[in-house]
């Protein structure tokens, strides 16, 4: 396990548009690595609580029976997350961004390289704990996937619209929490279709002895992953 720090990136007195041009710039970069490895790529988002790093761990036992899977972890400090990833044995690097809400193109391309890419199937990048900035930033991924703890409350995908507008899939976690909040889950659903229709939502549950959907998840990765291949070939 790899961690790099918000130190390790040159700081560069960049105007906004600066930024995001040379984040796009690099998206492209890395799109185009993944591309030619047939690495399929998912950038993960979501608010801290919503349970991301958990599904992850739930998740990429069922992912590693049939793929080659890696994981990027970001956070603002500690590599306690990608310690528990690279308990479940899988190649995990950290990046620490020393402050900032989000993960940029920039750091991804920097990372890649404590990679065997060759290797890789997919690459999961989990991005830093925020449903606002990481929305606004490319990382060159061929999936975003957006994951809201229902505990956050329904009303999140309309006062954070951009993180399900620019996602293709929609994970509802924590429903085993039904029992005991007030919260129309299929509301929930209907909600974020109307935000976007085309994106795919998922109701899952990753407490011990209750696990729910993980597995449907993460066969649709997979699927997704396979597509890429078939259309690469």
């Amino acid at each position: 396990m790899r961690i790099y720090n918000g130190a390790d990136f040159d700081a560069q007195d960049l105007n906004q548009q600066e930024i995001m041009e040379e984040n796009n710039a690099y998206a492209a970069e890395n799109r185009k690595i993944f591309r030619d490895l047939s690495v399929f790529t998912v950038n993960m988002m979501g608010a801290p609580g919503s349970g991301k790093t958990k599904l992850l761990e739930t998740m990429l036992p069922l992912l590693q029976q049939r793929i080659r899977v890696a994981v990027i972890e970001g956070d603002l400090a500690t590599a306690k997350d990608a310690r528990r990833i690279a308990g479940c044995g899988v190649s995990v690097v950290q990046i620490n961004t020393g402050g900032g809400g989000h993960l940029e193109a920039p750091m991804v391309n920097r990372v890649l390289s404590g990679f065997y890419l060759e290797d890789i199937d997919m690459l999961i990048i989990e991005n830093v704990g925020s449903l606002v900035s990481p929305a606004a930033f490319d990382l060159g991924e061929d999936t975003r996937m957006v994951v809201m703890s229902i505990a956050e409350g329904a009303d999140k995908p309309s006062k954070y619209p951009t993180a399900f507008t620019t996602s293709q899939i929609a994970v509802l976690n924590k429903i085993d929490l039904l029992n005991v909040l007030e919260i129309n889950i299929d509301s929930m659903q209907h909600d974020i279709m109307e935000i976007n229709k085309d994106i795919k939502v998922f109701a899952t549950c990753c407490r011990q002895g209750e696990v729910q959907s993980v597995d449907a998840l993460a066969d649709y990765l997979i699927s997704l992953a396979k597509e890429k291949l078939r259309n690469r070939d």
